[in-house]
């Protein structure tokens, strides 16, 4: 039995036109300025961290305002539009039918979380779906990953951890973890970097399936 974990927005999901969209939005509303790589940066923060981090780059709002917009800005597309990246349901479902164990670590809540994966019908095949709210960090942390293996009672290293994120790859591959970086057209600029930090780079998912790991 093999043991993936997955990321889900830019990974399973094609949702991060949404994500950027509402996230940007909250810096645009509130003119504060930012680089070209704001999205490399948040993306493994989650809700709680990208608020954390959005009052340090000076938006003059409380934590749980910031959360309240971007749970406003995207609960319709993850709640009725988000659909599944090429090839994903039929590839999960063919590793599942093999006996593997499947698990999500997101840094999406589980308020939008949940309702996009049983939308889809793809929640009944995870083991665990855990949001980064489960471990009280982010994927920035090394020592989330090493938390997920214990969780799944597997040595850090005997886990394929799957993602689009330069940053959530590294630290991933940091922390001991087998990396599989994702193509996702929001980190296109990124591929170069992503493949010298995976072990393994796949642009569709149905590559996936000649993984050995």
């Amino acid at each position: 039995m093999k043991t993936y974990l997955f990321d889900f927005d830019g990974t399973l999901v094609d949702s991060m036109p949404t994500f950027i969209s509402a996230m940007l939005r909250i810096l645009d509303e509130n003119n504060i300025s930012y680089g070209d790589d704001i999205v490399k940066i948040i993306t493994p923060l989650g809700v709680n961290g990208t608020a954390e981090y959005y009052l340090k780059l000076g938006v003059k709002l409380t934590k749980e305002e910031i959360i309240g917009l971007m749970q406003e800005y995207m609960l319709d597309g993850y709640f009725n539009k988000i659909p599944a990246k090429s090839n994903v349901i039929s590839v999960l479902k063919k590793l599942k039918s093999r006996g593997n164990s499947l698990n999500v670590l997101t840094a999406s809540p589980h308020i939008t979380l949940d309702a996009c994966l049983k939308r889809l019908d793809l929640y009944d095949l995870f083991d665990n779906v855990w949001s980064c709210d489960d471990f009280a960090t982010t994927k920035a942390n090394p020592e989330i990953y090493k938390m997920a293996a214990e969780k799944l009672g597997k040595n850090v290293n005997e886990v394929l951890f799957l993602d689009d994120n330069y940053n959530a790859d590294k630290t991933a591959k940091t922390a001991g973890m087998k990396v599989c970086g994702v193509y996702d057209d929001s980190s296109k600029d990124y591929v170069d970097d992503i493949k010298t930090v995976s072990d393994y780079y796949i642009y569709d998912f149905s590559e996936l399936l000649d993984i050995e790991f």
